[in-house]
C-alpha cells in the first residue's frame, strides 16, 4: 500500500528546516504532498502563488514530492489528494500544545487519517520563517537557513 503524508503549512517562506523535514519524511512515506495554505489570517508577506512557487524552487529535484496550494478545510484536501497522514514538524516544546489541539480536531473530523509528528534536524531546529523574515527585514544574511532564490525574493520585498 502506498502511503502517502500531507504537510500544510503557511510556508512563508519555506525555510531549509521545512525541507529538511520532506527529506526526512520521504524515508517514511512514498509520496509527501507540501500544501502550502492561503491562511491570510496571517497576513503573509508572499502571495500564495509565489509560496508555492518558492516551495517548488526549494524542493526542485527532490522526487515523490508535490507542492500545492489550498485554501479549503485540510481534512477536505487531505481526503482530496488520497493522503492517509498528515505531518506536523514540532521545533519546541512551545509548538506541541497548539499542534495537539489540531491532531485531535482532525482526528475527530477524519478518524481514518493519523497525524505524525517529525522534529527537524538538530542544526535546523532554531529556524523559523518569522525568524528569517525578521532577520531579512533588518537586513541580514539569512543564506544559511533558506534556498539562494528565496534569499535573494526576500531582499526583493525589503530592499
Amino acid at each position: 500500500m502506498k502511503v502517502s503524508a500531507l504537510y500544510p503549512g503557511t510556508f512563508d517562506p519555506i525555510t531549509n528546516g521545512h525541507t529538511d523535514l520532506v527529506r526526512r519524511a520521504l524515508r517514511l512515506f512514498d509520496e509527501v504532498v507540501l500544501a502550502v495554505a492561503a491562511n491570510p489570517k496571517k497576513q503573509p508577506l508572499f502571495a500564495l502563488d509565489e509560496r508555492v512557487e518558492l516551495a517548488r524552487v526549494a524542493l526542485s529535484g527532490v522526487e515523490r514530492v508535490r507542492v500545492i496550494g489550498f485554501g479549503n478545510l485540510l481534512i477536505d484536501l487531505v481526503r482530496a489528494q488520497g493522503a492517509q497522514v498528515i505531518l506536523r514538524g514540532l521545533r519546541a516544546v512551545s509548538d506541541f500544545e497548539f499542534e495537539f489541539q489540531l491532531a485531535g480536531m482532525n482526528r475527530r473530523l477524519a478518524p481514518e487519517i493519523e497525524t505524525v509528528f517529525m522534529a527537524p534536524s538538530e542544526q535546523e531546529m532554531f529556524i523559523s520563517a518569522s525568524l528569517v523574515k525578521e532577520v531579512a527585514s533588518l537586513g541580514g544574511d539569512v543564506s544559511a537557513f533558506v534556498h539562494p532564490r528565496i534569499a535573494a525574493a526576500l531582499k526583493g520585498k525589503f530592499g
